[in-house]
């Protein structure tokens, strides 16, 4: 295995290795305590009640940071759920939650899958994940290493797969994708599980979710093995300082060069304006996104930063997908 030493796991490319001192994790966290913006206390959100979808139609709904609803006529599925009011392994500390869930967890629909990319707090919430195993007792898919811990959650059906394995489960066809990462919940475990993206297929699409990941050639071979992609769901935010995160997150001008070389129709950006984890402004992602799309000459709706509870649905495959509002 090209990313596993034995013990750990590994980023290939040597533009991916993160280095991590605690003097740097303390300048970081310093430089964010004096960015140039203070981020508002909360942000309004019109949460969306999903409405059931037509036979043969995809719908792809935002619920905020990394977690999406994906309806099929074939079930739904969630990425990297989190439904709690901070990233953080307890209550009253960590960063806070400045948008709500775009869908509350009670009005999600019956969950048959959730796709876990990693370990991180802020995409593998305890607390989210034991209520949607209490409601739903969903099939997970994750890269390898992190079944333990869901099963410690109380999960039970658990796929652990290396990077290109693949996995048909609830109707769904899902490849585990390479991503420019780490992984830990304490200091003490860094890198013992492995991180990842997915390539979901479903009633005749196909949606790529990045996950978390810096900039890398593993974008292209994406493309090369898993093309065509008709939504991307696509990382904008927590990059900055550079000096720190460029290995692990890409920044808007970097997210739309991935929109590019995964080949995606359309993508969504996520990962963003959410839980204030870096030091740029709460809306300078979504800015830059948009200048970058218009810099490369892209359609102004190629690749957008949708608000929690908007949706796309894709009906045809060779058709863009369109944005709709949340309804409250």
């Amino acid at each position: 295995m090209a990313h596993f030493d034995g013990k750990r796991f590994f980023n290939p490319s040597p533009e991916g290795t993160h280095r991590v001192a605690p003097r740097d994790v303390w300048r970081m966290l310093r430089g964010r305590s004096r960015s140039r913006e203070a981020w508002p206390d909360r942000v309004p959100v019109s949460p969306s009640v999903p409405p059931p979808v037509e036979r043969g139609e995809l719908a792809v709904t935002y619920i905020g940071h990394a977690s999406f609803l994906f309806q099929t006529d074939a079930g739904a599925v969630l990425t990297d759920p989190v439904f709690s009011m901070r990233a953080s392994p307890v209550s009253f500390l960590g960063p806070r939650r400045v948008r709500p869930p775009g869908v509350a967890l009670n009005d999600l629909p019956r969950v048959e899958l959730v796709l876990l990319s990693h370990n991180h707090y802020d995409h593998c919430d305890a607390s989210s994940l034991r209520e949607l195993i209490r409601r739903f007792q969903p099939r997970f898919v994750t890269p390898l290493g992190n079944g333990r811990l869901l099963r410690s959650f109380g999960a039970r059906e658990v796929i652990e797969l290396d990077w290109w394995g693949r996995a048909q489960v609830a109707g769904f066809d899902v490849t585990v994708t390479p991503a420019q990462h780490f992984s830990s919940r304490t200091p003490f475990d860094r890198n013992r599980a492995l991180w990842g993206g997915f390539l979901i297929a479903a009633a005749g699409h196909r949606v790529y979710f990045a996950g978390d990941s810096g900039y890398g050639p593993h974008f292209r071979e994406i493309r090369a093995r898993l093309a065509p992609i008709d939504l991307g769901l696509i990382p904008i935010g927590a990059y900055d300082p550079r000096w720190f995160m460029r290995p692990i997150h890409v920044d808007p001008e970097e997210a739309v060069q991935v929109h590019i070389d995964v080949g995606a129709s359309q993508s969504l950006a996520m990962h963003h304006g959410v839980f204030r984890l870096t030091s740029e402004p709460i809306d300078e992602p979504a800015r830059r996104l948009a200048t970058a799309v218009a810099d490369r000459g892209l359609a102004s709706d190629s690749f957008i930063a949708p608000e929690p509870g908007e949706r796309v649905t894709v009906d045809r495959k060779d058709s863009p997908g369109s944005l709709e509002e949340g309804a409250p």
